[in-house]
């Protein structure tokens, strides 16, 4: 890398928080300040929103303790949006604000919207004949990005909704003469990873979840009621764990919105029996306190790659996890392009499900049990509550004219 080759680093998150995005930023940052071609340390408030706005604020003037406890606060704490980057006019303004703010590396932390965006943003600036290193950081609970084994978030959700289905299910199971059914939707458009991972709770036929849908196999909604008959059969109780993107023989989706609402009332009125919905909530995705110790590991590792990766003259691509040949799992990390990412959509595959169409196969046990394994350590207040970081967020002097476009909400 070339001497005369420095200028400000700006992160970014963007899209959905997860449990781990923070660590990522935090081993990013705290990179960064040791890379000698790194001059400054700017972050977006509020996502690539906070770019368009110029809303910057300097990193450097946050508390290094607060840097390194961003590894155990969840969510985003340089703020998101789900803002998507298309078109001319705010890939214009975001080249102003890089070439204002002489930002020459750009980490962008999110999923698969946000790797489209960075690589939009790669292809302008050197459109615009600004040398800018864009590097992506995975951020994904769902588990959707390509080109990477899981993605950082993935581990934390999944361990989560498991232990959630194994509680429920104990309620299901006490209350059975009252309401016998429970159908528990887990977040999943086009993927059904989460949904799978529930399938670790069930270490006996006795446990929930005892069905398992996926939008990856297309389900009938006879085969749902001949499912639930049968598990009543055997069982006095059922509880079915469905994905919220849920597709029935002809590829459409089951519901637009509820897909346990609309299970629910398909059990009720075709099995006879009372059936309770539980949706998930944020709580999923962003719940710190029970987090997975390699997932907020493999997280700040991806983060400490990327600078790494930037500072070495790399560009265009996301950091990837790769999972290792032999008996034991160990992870290391590797790059794909941006537009690979973009482009590409991650499925469960076919060995993961089970034969029966409802469950899961060892293959899927084997493939999540080391990613949930060991819980993450938090810091507790004196009432035993967590205690999560909250930056300053000092704003860096704009030096543009205030951003008017029509943009979407955050």
């Amino acid at each position: 890398m070339a001497d005369s080759f420095r200028g400000s680093a700006l992160f970014v998150q963007s899209g959905v928080p997860t449990a781990v995005i923070n660590a990522s930023v935090a081993a990013a940052v705290q990179e960064a300040a040791k890379t000698d071609c790194i001059d400054r340390l700017l972050a977006a408030h509020g996502g690539l929103l906070g770019v368009l706005q110029e809303d910057l604020f300097d990193l450097r003037k946050e508390r290094a303790e607060d840097i390194e406890n961003l590894k155990r606060t969840p969510s985003a704490a340089l703020g998101s949006c789900r803002h998507q980057v298309e078109s001319a006019v705010d890939l214009e303004r975001i080249q102003e604000v890089l070439a204002a703010h002489n930002v020459r590396f750009l980490f962008l932390a999110g999923g698969r919207e946000a790797m489209a965006a960075a690589d939009r943003i790669g292809a302008a600036a050197s459109a615009r004949g600004h040398e800018l290193r864009v590097l992506g950081i995975p951020a994904a609970s769902d588990n959707s990005l390509a080109c990477t084994d899981h993605c950082p978030g993935f581990a934390s959700a999944a361990k989560l909704v498991a232990t959630r289905v194994m509680e429920a299910g104990r309620d299901t199971e006490a209350l059975r003469n009252h309401t016998p059914c429970t159908v528990r939707e887990i977040t999943g458009r086009s993927s059904g990873w989460l949904a799978a991972a529930t399938g670790l709770a069930r270490r006996s036929p006795e446990d929930a979840p005892h069905l398992i849908y996926v939008p990856e196999r297309l389900v009938s909604l006879d085969t749902v009621t001949s499912d639930v008959r049968e598990c009543l059969r055997l069982h006095g109780r059922c509880f079915v764990a469905a994905a919220e993107g849920l597709r029935d023989a002809r590829g459409e989706r089951l519901a637009e919105s509820g897909t346990a609402d609309f299970l629910r009332d398909l059990i009720q009125r075709e099995v006879g029996v009372r059936c309770r919905a539980v949706r998930g909530t944020t709580a999923q995705r962003a719940a710190m306190h029970f987090a997975s110790l390699a997932d907020v590991s493999e997280a700040a590792e991806a983060g400490l790659a990327a600078v790494r990766k930037a500072a070495r003259g790399q560009s265009g691509v996301m950091i990837t996890l790769v999972r290792e040949p032999g008996p034991v799992y160990r992870c290391s990390t590797g790059t794909a392009r941006l537009s690979d990412v973009a482009a590409g959509e991650h499925l469960l595959p076919p060995e993961f499900l089970g034969s029966s169409g409802n469950g899961i196969s060892e293959a899927m046990k084997e493939y999540a049990r080391p990613l949930l394994r060991g819980e993450a350590p938090i810091n507790l207040g004196p009432e035993g509550l967590p205690v999560f970081v909250r930056l300053q967020k000092r704003p860096v002097p704009k030096k543009l004219a205030e951003w008017n476009h029509p943009v979407a909400a955050g």
